[in-house]
């Protein structure tokens, strides 16, 4: 078992990390403004789909082999980046619909697959749980067991924070439902933004 202060200190780090905006967050919080929660938890399905990934390749301790094939994510990195963009170039130009109207949302398997590939391409994440997840570890210990702990206490709360996102952002969708343009300026701002900075990212 995971010595109980490590622990305590991993869950705050976590919660902290999550609370912070990143590309995830960008399109998670995009997607709820442009389309409501439904579409922000849908997108939070997905990257967290895409972070079962990352988490089992880590444990599986395939890190070191993928850092080894870093010319080759660096192009994955710059790819997931130019996608966020170009969502966002698209969102930006949307036309606001007429709110007399039924709106219809996009399919719910578009969304989810966007999240999944925008989380998937960000290979840096692999980079970084590898050297985030040993700091909380101790030798005298099951490795396995600790790093199973770890990353299903990760998830859950990668979850939890997500969805929060989700929701405050739906929520102040209510507030811009007269002003749909300035939703998708705002929506299109966020990825635009969350794109640029992955692509100027650097892995350490």
């Amino acid at each position: 078992m995971i010595e109980f202060h490590l622990y305590v200190a991993f869950v705050a780090a976590v919660t902290a990390l999550m609370l912070l905006p990143g590309p995830n967050i960008a399109l998670i919080t995009s997607n709820s403004v442009s389309h409501g929660i439904r579409y922000g938890l849908l997108t939070v399905a997905g990257t967290s789909s895409a972070m079962v990934v990352q988490l089992a390749v880590t444990a599986f301790g395939l890190t070191g082999l993928l850092t080894a094939m870093g010319e080759w994510f660096e192009w994955i990195r710059l790819a997931g980046a130019a996608y966020l963009i170009y969502l966002g170039i698209v969102t930006w130009r949307a036309v606001a619909p007429d709110l007399s109207k039924p709106v219809l949302g996009p399919r719910s398997g578009r969304i989810y697959t966007r999240a999944l590939l925008v989380c998937l391409t960000n290979p840096g994440v692999l980079m970084f749980y590898g050297a985030f997840f040993p700091q909380f570890m101790t030798a005298s210990e099951n490795f396995g067991t600790q790093m199973a702990t770890l990353c299903a206490t990760f998830l859950v709360i990668a979850l939890i924070v997500d969805s929060g996102w989700a929701m405050a952002a739906g929520w102040a969708r209510r507030l811009l439902l007269t002003r749909m343009r300035l939703a998708n300026r705002i929506s299109g701002g966020l990825l635009i933004t969350a794109g640029v900075g992955l692509a100027v990212a650097r892995n350490k």
